[in-house]
C-alpha cells in the first residue's frame, strides 16, 4: 500500500494532541459501549468529559439571544413571517435582517476569503472598544475556530528546520503538534509553578539564548491569556517586558486570548497584548503580534460552530498575503460562525428586549464557573499528595499530583508516562476522563492533570464523590515511599 506505515510524512506521528489522545478513544469507547446496553461489567453509568473545554457537551445551555438569530438566519422567511412576533423579540428579527444584509447570499453561500466585510468591521469595532485605539478590519481574518489562525501563522513563522518557537510549558498541543507538523522546532519556557504560573521576562530570556546558543532561530513567542493548562493570567508588569523583549529580540508574538471572558479575579483587569503594545509607545513599535479569540470559549462555549478570528498588528503584507493565500486555498471560513463571531462581539444593549436575559444567562454562567472552579480546586487540595492553584481565568485547573514511587515503577513498566497511568486507571474506575500533564509539557520530575472545570453544578458532589474515592483506593494500594 502506498499509504502503510512509511508511507506518510513522519511528522504526523509527532502531531498529537492530548486533549484527544489515547484517553478521549478509550473514554468514546465506553460511552458506545454503554450506548448499546453492554455497560454491565463497567463500574460506572456514564462517562463524565473533563478532558476538553467543551462546555454544552456538558450541558452548558447556549444563550437565548444567539440562537435565536442564528435560526433566523438559517431559515430567513422566518424574519418577517406574522408569526414571528411571538416567537422572537424585535431587536433579534433586526439583528438577522442585518446580517442578512451584510453578509451577501446569507450563512448558506461563501464569502470573501478573508471574511464578511460586515463581521470584520464588528470585530475592529470590537477590538476598538475593547483597547482604546483602533483596528482595520483589513488587518482582521475569520477562521474555522481559532486553532485555524494560530496553525496558519505558525505557517508564516516556521520556513526552515531549524525555525523555532517559544512556546509556555506547560503548553497547549495545538502549538507542539503543529509544530512537529509544520517542520519546526519546539522551545519551552516554564511558568512558575510557586507563584500561580506566572510568566517572567528572565525565563523567556533563558529558553530564548538557550535556543540560539543550540543554533536555532528563534521566529515567534506563544502567549496563552488566559492560561490553558494552568488558568492563570499575567501581571501587566510581565506583558510589558514580553512585548518590549520581543521588539527588541526582533520575534514576532503569538497572543492566544481565547479565554478573555473567562476571568475570575474582578480586581486584576485583563488587558490585551495589543493594548499593552499600543500604550508602551515607541518601545514597542516594531512589534509584529498576531491576537487570536473564539467563539468556543467565554460564556457562549459555541465550540461547534468553529469560528475564530486573528488580527493582524504591525504584520508586513507579505505575512498578511500568505494568510489570504493560505485562507483562499478552502475558499473561506464557515459563514454561520462567522454570524456568530458578530453576536459575539456585539451583543444586545441596554434597554434592547434581549438585553435582561442575555445579561442574566452570561453572569450565572460566569459566575457558576467560578464556583466550580473554587469547588473542584477546593477537593483538589483535601486529596493526597495533590496541590491546585485557585483558576484566575478559563476553563481548567492543573493541580499537581505526587505519586508514590510503585506507581512510578508501574507506569515504567507499562511505558507510559505516571500521570498518564493514573488519569487511565480514573477513567477504567469512574468514568472521568481528565489528560495528564504529561500530554502538555511539565517539568522534569512533576506530574499534573489538566482539569476542565465543566460539569454541571448538580452533578459536582458526584463528580468529587468518586474521585475523592478512586483516589484513596489508589494511594491506598500504591502506597509506599513517596516519589
Amino acid at each position: 500500500k502506498a499509504l502503510a506505515v512509511g508511507g506518510i510524512s513522519g511528522r504526523f506521528a509527532n502531531a498529537v494532541t492530548a486533549v484527544r489522545g489515547k484517553l478521549t478513544l478509550k473514554a468514546n469507547a465506553y460511552r458506545e459501549q454503554l450506548a448499546a446496553g453492554k455497560g454491565a461489567g463497567l463500574p460506572f453509568t456514564k462517562v463524565v468529559e473533563c478532558n476538553i473545554g467543551n462546555p454544552q457537551a456538558l450541558g452548558q445551555r447556549p444563550l437565548t439571544f444567539v440562537r435565536q438569530v442564528l435560526s433566523l438566519l438559517d431559515y430567513p422567511p422566518l424574519v418577517d413571517h406574522p408569526d414571528a412576533r411571538a416567537l422572537f423579540p424585535e431587536d433579534v428579527r433586526q439583528r438577522a435582517r442585518e446580517l442578512l444584509a451584510g453578509i451577501p447570499g446569507g450563512v448558506g453561500a461563501y464569502s470573501e476569503s478573508q471574511g464578511a466585510l460586515y463581521v470584520r468591521q464588528a470585530c475592529a469595532r470590537f477590538i476598538a472598544a475593547r483597547d482604546g485605539h483602533a483596528a482595520d478590519p483589513a488587518d482582521i481574518f475569520l477562521t474555522d475556530g481559532a486553532s485555524e489562525a494560530v496553525k496558519m501563522c505558525l505557517q508564516v513563522c516556521l520556513r526552515h528546520a531549524h525555525d523555532a518557537i517559544l512556546v509556555p510549558i506547560p503548553q497547549y498541543p495545538l502549538y507542539s503538534g503543529s509544530i512537529n507538523l509544520f517542520g519546526g522546532q519546539l522551545c519551552g519556557y516554564f511558568l512558575d509553578e510557586e507563584h500561580g504560573w506566572a510568566l517572567t521576562a528572565s525565563e523567556v530570556q533563558r529558553a530564548l539564548d538557550d535556543a540560539r546558543a543550540g543554533g536555532k532561530c528563534v521566529r515567534a513567542l506563544v502567549v496563552i491569556n488566559p492560561g490553558n493548562p494552568t488558568g492563570n493570567t499575567l501581571a501587566l508588569s510581565d506583558q510589558q517586558a514580553i512585548v518590549e523583549l520581543c521588539a527588541r529580540e526582533n520575534i514576532v508574538l503569538l497572543a492566544d486570548e481565547v479565554y478573555q471572558q473567562n476571568l475570575y479575579v474582578p480586581d486584576e483587569p485583563w488587558a490585551s497584548f495589543k493594548r499593552v503594545a499600543c500604550e508602551m509607545g515607541e518601545r514597542a513599535s516594531e512589534l509584529e503580534l498576531f491576537s487570536f479569540h473564539s467563539v468556543s470559549k467565554g460564556f457562549l462555549g459555541e465550540c461547534g460552530r468553529r469560528a475564530g478570528y486573528v488580527e493582524c498588528h504591525n504584520v508586513p503584507a507579505e505575512a498578511k498575503a500568505a494568510l489570504y493565500k493560505m485562507i483562499a486555498l478552502g475558499l473561506c471560513s464557515n459563514v454561520a460562525g462567522q454570524a456568530t463571531i458578530e453576536l459575539m462581539l456585539n451583543p444586545p444593549k441596554p434597554g434592547e428586549p434581549s438585553h435582561a436575559l442575555y445579561a442574566a444567562e452570561r453572569d450565572e454562567l460566569l459566575a457558576s464557573l467560578h464556583r466550580r472552579s473554587q469547588l473542584f480546586c477546593d477537593a483538589f487540595n483535601e486529596m493526597e499528595g495533590v496541590s491546585c492553584t485557585r483558576a484566575e481565568g478559563a476553563l481548567y485547573l492543573f493541580p499537581q499530583i505526587r505519586l508514590p514511587a510503585r506507581v512510578l515503577a508501574k507506569a515504567a513498566e507499562a511505558g507510559v508516562a505516571p500521570d498518564a497511568f493514573y488519569a487511565e486507571a480514573l477513567l477504567d474506575a469512574t468514568g472521568i476522563c481528565i489528560v495528564p500533564g504529561s500530554g502538555f509539557k511539565q517539568r522534569e520530575g512533576t506530574f499534573h492533570l489538566r482539569f476542565a472545570f465543566l460539569p454541571a453544578e448538580e452533578d459536582i458532589a458526584g463528580v468529587v464523590g468518586l474521585m475523592r474515592d478512586f483516589h484513596k483506593r489508589f494511594m491506598d494500594e500504591h502506597r509506599g515511599v513517596a516519589a
